[in-house]
């Protein structure tokens, strides 16, 4: 379905562009740390986008539908939803500022009409619903004309609907009267009082409750609240294919949750040693398998994936299978373990591959085959002989993240320079991409970028001393079936589409 992209790039038969569909956000030079985008995520279906922000806000966007007046805008969303996630705590314990970055969003399938994420900062998870609502309820017996409530000892019954052929203002009435055991019914126009016992009022007659329309108004409202399983900060959650679970994970411990259950969950993998002098590695990712539901991986700071089973035993210490890369001991350097470190691991649709990131590449793992990767895609190998000024500007610790497209045909990830990358691993080719206000123009196509190592620059390379590293996209999201990206640029949420030539 899709390829790389980019220059002309083979899809599915057809040869396409990516070009500019939107941009979200503000254009201000300084922005604020709360605005930083932190996470993407399309739903199942493709039609809702979240983000997440350092602020703790999710923002939902919904995609327009395409017509024939508007036969391009299926690549067009607009804002859906807005709510704050989290708010910041402080560990009174521990003397320790919990933040309210959203760290990772999660969609759950969609099974009504209201849709279901998840959504995690550090410390606490929680599952909100997504639901709309266009109709009020008006004409509440409960309630006076000017709001107050009614004292309920006064109201006996409810008013019954207009009799056939009654004038508009009249209506039958049923009235237990206190002294009468029997109902008493009558005729009154619709404001009347109803006498009861030594002249008391019963009832004041007003319309029984219907619903009415109104504006659309989307509701988010939290279903459930996970919190105080993790010690350490939560940097990946991910949703079982059972529907019912899912698992959180922190640097330690991978913990599973019933979705149902808030205040208990299992820990089913622990590789927290007796004595933290002997530590040695640290969870950074983990995700379920989507099609097995016993199965799930997590990948470690080592460059390591392990593939568990939750069948063979209830903790998963030990693994049912260890893939890992053989270092070259020729190239081994002071930055080789930190460049190693696997910031993002991705299984395929199909459930046979998995994708992991390091520093400096991707890689396409077979399950079937734990030796070594596949595939290996460079994502910005140039930067190898700046690992020296990148750890002590402190951007060797970036985690970039990765994604597949809907046929699993083609991955995308992303650097610095705004630039993102796109690898065809059917034609091997590969692409890289600017995300930029300048080609924001409607249907503008992209250009692919090059970066100059050395020698002369040609005139539309960069020279790799000219990357800002400073703006880098760490969070990017593939439709489940179309050829739409979103692409995450500091505050700016970038959205492209492909153009059929």
């Amino acid at each position: 379905m899709a390829g790389a992209g980019g220059g002309g790039c083979p899809a599915g038969g057809n040869d396409f562009q990516w070009c500019f569909s939107q941009v979200k956000g503000a254009i201000d030079e300084d922005v604020a740390e709360a605005d930083i985008i932190s996470t993407v995520e399309f739903n199942y279906s493709g039609d809702l986008l979240a983000t997440g922000d350092k602020g703790g806000r999710v923002v939902i966007f919904q995609r327009e539908q395409e017509n024939k007046s508007r036969p391009h805008s299926r690549g067009e969303y607009n804002v859906y939803s807005t709510f704050q996630s989290h708010e910041p705590e402080f560990d009174y314990l521990k003397s320790l500022e919990i933040e309210e970055k959203i760290n990772k969003i999660r969609w759950l399938p969609q099974q009504n009409a209201a849709h279901f994420l998840l959504s995690t900062n550090d410390k606490t998870i929680k599952l909100w619903k997504i639901s709309e609502r266009d109709k009020r309820a008006e004409g509440y017996n409960l309630k006076d004309e000017d709001g107050r409530l009614r004292d309920p000892f006064r109201i006996t019954a409810l008013r019954m609907e207009h009799g056939e052929g009654w004038p508009a203002n009249w209506t039958q009435a049923q009235v237990c009267l206190g002294e009468n055991p029997a109902p008493v019914q009558r005729c009154v126009p619709w404001k009347e009082t109803v006498p009861g016992p030594k002249g008391v009022p019963l009832l004041d007659l007003k319309t029984v409750p219907i619903l009415k329309p109104m504006d659309l108004m989307v509701e988010a409202s939290p279903r459930r609240i996970f919190a105080n399983a993790h010690t350490y900060h939560i940097n990946s959650i991910s949703v079982n294919s059972d529907h019912e679970t899912y698992l959180s994970a922190d640097d330690l411990r991978i913990n599973l949750w019933h979705l149902e259950i808030t205040d208990r969950s299992f820990n089913i993998v622990d590789i927290k040693p007796a004595n933290m002098e002997e530590l040695t590695e640290v969870i950074t990712a983990a995700e379920f398998h989507p099609h097995q539901c016993n199965v799930f991986v997590y990948s470690s700071s080592k460059g390591t994936i392990r593939l568990c089973d939750m069948r063979s035993s209830a903790l998963c210490d030990r693994h049912s299978k260890f893939f890992e890369e053989p270092e070259d001991p020729s190239s081994r350097s002071f930055f080789s373990e930190i460049i190693s470190s696997i910031s993002d691991v991705k299984f395929s649709h199909s459930g046979r591959y998995m994708m992991t990131r390091d520093y400096l590449s991707v890689k396409v793992w077979d399950l079937n085959m734990e030796s070594r990767p596949v595939e290996t895609h460079q994502v910005h190998e140039y930067l190898r002989s700046k690992l020296c000024s990148l750890y002590e500007n402190d951007c060797i610790f970036d985690k970039f993240e990765c994604c597949w497209n809907g046929s699993d045909s083609a991955i995308m990830t992303g650097s610095y320079n705004n630039f993102f990358r796109m690898f065809d691993r059917d034609t091997r080719r590969d692409v890289t991409l600017e995300a930029s206000r300048e080609s924001s123009k409607p249907r503008a196509s992209l250009k692919p970028r090059k970066v100059c190592t050395g020698g002369k620059r040609k005139k539309d390379e960069i020279s790799v001393d000219s990357l800002d590293l400073n703006k880098k996209i760490l969070h990017t999201a593939w439709h489940p079936a179309d050829n739409v990206i979103a692409v995450a640029a500091t505050n700016n949420l970038y959205i492209f589409q492909d153009k059929i030539n």
